[in-house]
């Protein structure tokens, strides 16, 4: 049963919040991030990806970054920019883009459930990406940024969000540069006491994006209890931040892929090799996104095919039926010898919230053919973690992305400001 508590969330000041939230650190460079920060000194930009302060260092893994991080941090709390809950407190996050919202509960897990995999992990994750994390956390004594959890959905939860958000007006409530509108309500203390007993009867919780930030966070809170032998299994460090939302309200978008060269063939080779590995190859008039599983569209000098899959996957290995594993053990490894997409430079990933424009850009520019995948569902999703698997890297896309400055959670009572 999965453990969730309240805890003593740093979070700006309601006539900041808007100009402290920025996006999480991993979905930019460190030349984009420092662009979306220019001008914005309250930006959360500059604790989460600190480097772009230190025009100086190359290295965004050099010590000096982390140190960087927490200098900001401190003096954001001196400066009331981000100011600590006097109690613990669950919050409701509420997002909403192009109309449709999405609401999940802002608490914290333990890292012990992480470990026994009441956390279900569904994605590998890459050694220098852990690592930064863990530095990163540990330097700040915070978990700066929140993992996004999903569960399936319980009527219970869902109604005590609900009256938690009709029960006042939010803390905070704006629309962000990208159009994403955040909001965030308090949840009250009588209703704190039901949405602990209700977590409790869901029987385990899934990483939907934040891999990385739960293994460091995991692997931070390990280190702490090392570093305190006597801890007691209540200290901060035990716990991470989470934001748990329901299944229902989720929407999963396309990981699409483009490749550099085709392997020595030409594109009418290409187009014949697709045809013997078992797809359907026929020409479109126009873009347009694939309509099914196991369905493809594909850009190819300056033209788009739909590429079906005609031979069937095995139904009873979910992971091998996934889509983009479909195109990775059928195209992109026997044919382009792409044969590990982690770390072959010849492969790049496209979230899908660019849409199939971006697609053609770099098909026309640095890269040689794209792909737009049909999205994974989180049935599969649930399905393959259920069963202790791994989806190949760059399967899932979630959008909206969390708000990051929004909320953080200290590692110990005091925190950096001390």
């Amino acid at each position: 049963m999965a453990s969730v508590r309240p805890f003593r969330a740093v979070r700006p000041s309601e006539a900041l919040a808007e100009k402290v939230a920025s996006l999480p650190y991993d979905v930019m460079n460190r030349e984009e991030a420092a662009e979306m920060a220019a001008g914005n000194p309250y930006s959360f930009l500059h604790i989460c990806r600190s480097e772009i302060d230190l025009p100086e260092v190359a290295d965004p893994y050099d010590p000096r970054v982390y140190r960087q991080a927490r200098e900001a941090m401190e003096r954001f709390l001196r400066a009331g920019v981000l100011i600590q809950e006097e109690e613990p407190v669950f919050y409701v996050y509420r997002q909403v883009m192009d109309g449709r919202g999405q609401a999940g509960i802002v608490g914290c897990v333990s890292v012990d459930e992480y470990g026994s995999g009441t956390i279900k992990k569904h994605e590998l994750t890459r050694v220098e990406k852990e690592q930064d994390r863990i530095r990163h956390f540990d330097v700040c004594d915070a978990n700066t940024e929140p993992v996004f959890l999903t569960y399936r959905s319980r009527e219970r939860l869902t109604a005590l969000m609900e009256e938690a958000m009709a029960a006042s007006a939010p803390l905070f409530d704006f629309i962000s540069g990208d159009g994403i509108r955040h909001q965030l309500w308090r949840v009250g203390q009588s209703a704190a006491a039901a949405v602990e007993q209700a977590f409790r009867e869901v029987p385990c919780l899934y990483i939907a994006d934040g891999h990385h930030r739960s293994a460091s966070a995991y692997r931070v809170g390990l280190k702490r209890r090392e570093e305190n032998p006597d801890w007691t299994g209540e200290e901060e460090f035990n716990f991470f931040m989470a934001v748990i939302f329901p299944d229902d309200q989720l929407r999963v978008f396309d990981y699409n892929r483009v490749v550099r060269d085709l392997n020595g063939l030409t594109a009418e080779e290409f187009l014949d090799a697709l045809a013997r590995a078992g797809f359907r190859v026929e020409r479109m008039d126009s873009a347009a996104a694939p309509g099914q599983k196991h369905q493809f569209t594909m850009f190819l000098e300056g033209a788009w095919y739909r590429l079906t899959l005609e031979k069937p996957t095995d139904p009873r290995d979910p992971v091998a039926s996934l889509d983009v594993s479909v195109l990775q053990d059928r195209v992109l490894a026997p044919i382009l010898g792409i044969r590990d997409p982690r770390t072959d430079s010849r492969i790049d990933f496209i979230g899908g919230i660019r849409g199939l424009k971006e697609l053609e850009r770099r098909a026309s520019t640095d890269m040689k053919a794209a792909f737009a995948v049909y999205p994974v569902d989180l049935s599969d999703l649930f399905t393959i973690s259920d069963a202790g698997q791994i989806m190949p890297p760059k399967s899932t896309w979630f959008e909206p992305k969390l708000g990051s400055g929004l909320f953080l959670h200290l590692l110990s009572e005091g925190g950096p400001a001390e």
